[in-house]
C-alpha cells in the first residue's frame, strides 16, 4: 500500500491500523483490506486474524451500525483513575488494545436476603411462574442470538444496567460464597481438577492480582450453552492448559463464574462478553495509571488447548516487561525498607543496651551512695553510743557504793577476771544488788582514773545494756544481771568469776562470713 493511500485514511482509521499492526505484526498492505472488511473495527479484525476469517454477520452488522457509545460506568462505583477516553489508552504500544477492567457492584457479605411473608409469596406465585417462564424464554432466545443481550445492554437506560433481577431460581449469595458454590458445582460436574480457582469475589481477585502483580484469568461459563461442557473437558482441563496455568513463572490467578449468578453476569457485561465459553486475561497496566487493571486478551468460543495456551502466552509475554519493572522497583523498595528496618532495629538494640548500662550505673551509684549513707549513719550512731556509754559510765561511777571496810564481817569478796587478763579484786556489801557487781566491772576503767568528773548527768534517751555476763568457771554458772538478787544470795561469801562477752547472732554470722572470705582469698 502506498503512502498516498495511508495518507487518505482518517485519524480514527490510522489509529485502528496502528493498533492492529502492533498486535498482529501485519504489514499495512495486508492489514488495510482486512480492516475495511471488518468496518475498521480492531476487535473484529484481531479476532479474524487469530480465529481465521469467516462470515460473522452478527458482528459485522453491529459494526456497520453507528458506533455505539462505550459501556457506561457502573452507577455507584467505578475504578478510580480510569480514563474516560478509550483512545487515550491506545497511546502505549503495550496497551493499545487493552480495555480497562472496571469493578462490579456485588451484594455485601453481611447483607440479609429478603424473604417475603408466606401469604404474599403464595398470592404472587402465579405471577412469579409466568415471569420465570418469560425470562427463561428470553435467555434461550439470547443464547441463540448472542448479540441481542449485548445490544440491549448498550441501548438500555444506564440506570438499569447496574441491576439484574435473579430470575434463575438460584439463591443470591455474597461474592465469597458465590465463588465457593461455583467451585463446588464445577467439581461436581467435572470431577477433581488442577485449576486453582480463587475462592473470592471478582473485586477481591482484581485487588489480589494488582497487589501481587500477577495476571488474572477470568473464566465465564454458561451451563445452558452447548459448547461449555466439551470446552471445559477438552480445553480447560487439558494437561497442557492446566500445566501452563499452574506454572509459577506465568504468575496466573484464575477466577471463574457462572453467568446465572449476578456477579458473574455483571462481569460478563463489563468485559463485553458476547460468546460462551469466555476467558479474559486482566493485568495491572502501570503505563495507563497507577491503579489501572486492563483486559489484555479475550478468548471467546471453543478453542483447542494449544491455541488457548498460545493466546495466554502471547498476552502474558506482551505485558511482562512493565510488571517486571514494578517488581524490580518493589524489590528495591523492600530491600531498602528491610535495610532501614535492620538499621533501626540495630539502633534500637544499641540504644536499649546503652539505656540498660546507664540504668545499671545509676543503680550502682544509688546503691553505693545508700551504702555510704548507711555506713555513715551506723558510724554516727556508734560514735553517739560510745559517747553516751562513756557518759553513762561516768554517771554510774558517781553512784557506786563504796567498798565495805574491815569492820563489815559479812562482806563478800569477789575476784573478776577481765577478757584482757586483768583481775578486779573488790569487796561488796552482802545486800548489794548483783547489778552493782556488773557496774563495777563496766566502770572499771573509769574507776582507775583519779581525775574523773564528779558531776556527770545521765545521758538523755540512752538505755544501757551490759554487753557481757559474769560466769563461774567450776562449776559453770551464769549470774545474769536480769535475774536480780543480792551478791550474797547469788555468789555466797566469795568467788572467782569470769567476764564473758555477749555476741549477737547477726554479728556472729557476719564474723563467720568475713572469716570465710578471708580464707578463700
Amino acid at each position: 500500500m502506498s503512502d498516498l493511500d495511508i495518507g487518505q485514511l482518517s485519524d480514527s482509521e490510522r489509529s485502528a491500523l496502528e493498533t492492529y499492526t502492533t498486535l498482529t505484526g501485519h504489514e499495512p498492505a495486508e492489514a488495510i483490506p482486512l480492516l475495511r472488511r471488518s468496518q475498521w473495527n480492531v476487535q473484529i479484525a484481531v479476532s479474524k486474524f487469530f480465529d481465521g476469517e469467516g462470515p460473522d454477520p452478527v458482528e459485522e452488522a453491529r459494526s456497520a451500525m453507528n458506533d455505539p457509545p462505550p459501556p457506561p460506568r457502573p452507577a455507584r462505583r467505578t475504578q478510580n483513575l480510569m480514563s474516560d477516553d478509550l483512545t487515550a489508552t491506545l497511546s502505549s504500544p503495550v496497551t493499545r488494545s487493552a480495555d480497562l477492567a472496571p469493578r462490579v457492584d456485588t451484594q455485601p457479605e453481611d447483607q440479609p436476603v429478603y424473604r417475603p411473608p408466606f401469604i404474599l409469596a403464595l398470592l404472587f406465585t402465579p405471577f412469579s411462574l409466568v415471569y420465570r417462564l418469560l425470562a427463561s424464554s428470553f435467555r434461550l432466545f439470547g443464547t441463540l442470538f448472542p448479540f441481542l443481550p449485548r445490544l440491549f445492554t448498550v441501548t438500555v437506560n444506564p440506570a438499569l444496567q447496574g441491576a439484574r433481577r435473579n430470575t434463575t431460581g438460584r439463591r443470591a449469595l455474597g461474592p465469597k460464597d458465590t465463588a465457593a458454590r461455583f467451585i463446588r458445582e464445577f467439581e461436581e460436574d467435572y470431577g477433581s481438577h488442577a485449576i486453582p480457582f480463587l475462592e473470592n469475589g471478582y473485586n477481591m481477585a482484581l485487588e489480589k492480582a494488582q497487589r501481587d502483580l500477577k495476571f488474572l484469568l477470568v473464566i465465564l461459563m454458561s451451563p445452558e450453552h452447548d459448547d461449555t461442557t466439551g470446552w471445559v473437558r477438552d480445553t480447560l482441563l487439558a494437561p497442557e492448559v492446566a500445566e501452563f496455568i499452574n506454572d509459577p513463572q506465568n504468575n496466573l490467578l484464575v477466577w471463574g463464574g457462572n453467568v446465572r449468578d449476578s456477579e458473574a453476569y455483571q462481569v460478563s457485561n463489563s468485559l463485553r462478553c458476547t460468546k460462551f465459553p469466555f476467558a479474559a486475561v486482566i493485568v495491572h497496566t502501570p503505563n495507563v495509571s497507577s491503579t489501572a487493571m486492563s483486559v489484555i486478551g479475550r478468548i471467546a468460543g471453543t478453542t483447542s488447548p494449544s491455541e488457548m495456551v498460545t493466546r495466554l502466552r502471547t498476552s502474558i509475554a506482551s505485558n511482562q516487561e512493565p510488571l517486571e519493572r514494578i517488581r524490580s522497583t518493589r524489590a528495591e523498595q523492600q530491600a531498602s525498607r528491610s535495610l532501614r528496618e535492620e538499621q533501626d532495629s540495630a539502633y534500637e538494640r544499641s540504644l536499649a543496651i546503652d539505656r540498660e548500662r546507664a540504668r545499671q550505673r545509676r543503680e550502682a551509684e544509688a546503691t553505693r551512695q545508700r551504702e555510704e549513707q548507711e555506713a555513715a549513719d551506723r558510724q554516727a550512731a556508734e560514735e553517739k553510743r560510745q559517747r553516751d556509754l562513756a557518759q553513762w559510765k561516768a554517771w554510774r561511777t558517781q553512784s557506786l557504793q563504796p567498798e565495805p571496810g574491815a569492820d563489815v564481817k559479812d562482806a563478800v569478796r569477789i575476784s573478776v577476771r577481765l577478757p584482757s587478763g586483768e583481775r578486779i579484786m573488790r569487796k561488796f556489801a552482802p545486800d548489794a544488788d548483783i547489778e552493782e557487781l556488773y557496774a563495777v566491772v563496766e566502770c572499771y576503767e573509769v574507776l582507775q582514773d583519779e581525775a574523773r568528773p564528779t558531776d556527770v548527768s545521765h545521758p538523755e534517751g540512752f538505755e544501757h545494756q551490759y554487753s557481757f555476763r559474769l560466769v563461774s568457771p567450776m562449776p559453770r554458772a551464769v549470774f545474769a544481771v536480769d535475774d536480780g538478787g543480792t551478791v550474797r544470795d547469788k555468789i555466797g561469801r566469795g568467788g572467782n568469776l569470769l567476764v564473758e562477752p555477749i555476741v549477737d547472732e547477726e554479728d556472729e554470722d557476719e564474723k563467720e562470713e568475713a572469716d570465710a572470705e578471708t580464707e578463700t582469698a
